[in-house]
């Protein structure tokens, strides 16, 4: 939920000209599902890709990147880590027994550190290295990857709702993972994980943050 008065709360960045024309996955996008799931106000200060390369920015993000996230005296950037901090600070995104939250948070660590590289390399090539010679060849090597890592995720998913009982962080970041592969058909090949990501686009919440990001775009459009 966007800040709607002058109470202290959150700021995120988000990009001034959202390069996924709305499709919710730019890296605010599970900052502001985080946010929304707790609901917790934040405010959003849109940046332009200039902007983030400037000595101001890079004191928040040293990488040049989005989202940061200021309150108060804090500033933290990497979107992953600043929704461990949401889920830390707030009830609704990590169990309260101990060992569920360790499984959560282990989940969340599972959906950036082992499911999202390959789908990440996959973006890389397709946006990227088309102009490579070695194009062709590589594109169907890094899918191969994605496809392991989503026979384990989808294994282990089974007919579960969630990767471990209720919805958590770990599931929020697993989605915003997978819905990186919209479009690819491959997510289409493991039903039970299209049915995954559907379930957590269906959350109010996500819907909150999605209709948040996809004003951006639609702003710049009609401007």
């Amino acid at each position: 939920m966007r800040n709607q008065s002058s109470q202290t709360v959150p700021t995120i960045t988000a990009f001034e000209q959202s390069p996924d024309r709305g499709q919710g996955l730019a890296r605010d996008m599970p900052v502001r599902w985080a946010l929304e799931e707790v609901g917790q106000p934040y405010d959003v200060r849109l940046i332009s890709f200039n902007a983030m390369k400037e000595a101001t920015h890079r004191a928040l993000h040293p990488f040049g990147q989005i989202s940061t996230y200021e309150e108060g005296g804090l500033a933290l950037f990497e979107s992953g880590a600043i929704v461990f901090h949401i889920a830390e600070r707030h009830a609704g995104l990590l169990p309260q027994d101990a060992n569920a939250r360790a499984r959560a948070i282990t989940w969340m660590f599972a959906a950036i550190a082992t499911v999202e590289p390959p789908v990440v390399q996959r973006e890389a090539a397709m946006y990227l290295e088309r102009d490579k010679t070695w194009y062709e060849e590589r594109l169907p090597l890094v899918e191969d990857r994605i496809r392991s890592r989503l026979d384990d995720l989808a294994n282990r998913l089974g007919d579960a709702d969630w990767l471990d009982d209720g919805f958590s962080a770990g599931d929020l970041l697993m989605v915003q993972v997978l819905r990186r592969l919209s479009g690819s058909g491959i997510l289409e090949q493991y039903p039970t994980l299209a049915a995954y990501v559907a379930r957590g686009e269906a959350r109010p919440a996500f819907k909150r943050a999605f209709d948040a990001q996809l004003a951006v775009f639609t702003g710049q459009v009609a401007g």
